[in-house]
């Protein structure tokens, strides 16, 4: 009897000591309520629920045990509404119909910093649009105008190249780099190489370039790449009609279209 006990208490000690997510959510959001949230995330290539839960009186709750810090995305049914970093600790989500975010545990904190930053650029891109038609309106010649805001857009542009390279470099051997070079390479119908792209990888240590989702989108685009410029894939030339279609990359969590 002895023997058991001390099994036991030897299996509650470890169960204990592992580590756990706890997300806590509330929402203002009316479409919300009394709708089914899910947690998904990739394993094994493929993606999966891994938790659920129902919006109650606009509050949700997740918990369950970590076998490792991983990016997953909020679902409610097929539509995705926000990344979030699960990881050990009390994790907050508030989500309102002018913002939604996560905190509470470091990643979290870190990769919604990056967001609310990327959001600002974004915001300020589309504002000159906004500004072009004030322009015009007092009279301000054509060429001036597209002379300033293309100026300003270059500006911003640079910006965001610079947020995202720096983001993902800093964050190589954790799960925001790839989760967020994942984000921005969705975007691109097929695996391409930008220069950005480029010169992320030319930085890239092993563990991130061994990250699947990295790893199968460099090699797609580069397959690409080569084929485009009708190459084969051992850099032959190719004879027009016989260049193959683009290789695709298939749809993985936490894609932001």
């Amino acid at each position: 009897m002895n023997k058991i006990l001390y099994a036991l208490a030897v299996v509650a000690a470890f169960t204990s000591c592992a580590a756990s997510y706890n997300v806590q959510g509330s929402s203002s959001v009316s479409s919300l309520d009394g709708s089914k949230l899910y947690l998904k995330t990739i394993k094994g290539g493929e993606l999966k629920n891994i938790d659920s839960c129902d919006v109650v009186h606009g509050q949700f709750h997740f918990v369950g045990v970590l076998d490792t810090v991983r990016m997953a995305t909020l679902y409610m049914d097929d539509e995705s509404i926000m990344p979030i970093v699960l990881e050990d600790g009390s994790i907050s989500i508030h989500i309102d119909d002018a913002s939604q975010r996560v905190s509470g545990t470091p990643l979290n904190d870190l990769l919604y910093q990056f967001i609310d930053r990327h959001n600002q650029l974004s915001n300020e891109m589309n504002e000159l649009g906004h500004r072009q038609n004030q322009m015009i309106l007092e009279g301000i010649d054509e060429e001036e105008i597209d002379r300033q805001l293309s100026v300003e857009a270059a500006r911003i542009a640079r910006e965001e190249d610079k947020l995202v390279t720096t983001f993902i470099v800093d964050n190589f051997d954790n799960v925001l780099g790839p989760g967020v070079f994942m984000m921005i390479t969705s975007a691109y119908r097929y695996p391409i190489l930008t220069p950005q792209i480029e010169d992320i990888m030319s930085k890239a240590t092993a563990k991130f370039k061994n990250d699947p989702y990295v790893r199968d989108y460099y090699q797609a685009a580069q397959t690409n790449e080569a084929r485009m410029q009708g190459l084969d894939d051992t850099g032959t030339p190719q004879q027009p009609q016989q260049q193959p279609p683009l290789v695709s990359v298939p749809q993985q969590a936490g894609q932001q279209k």
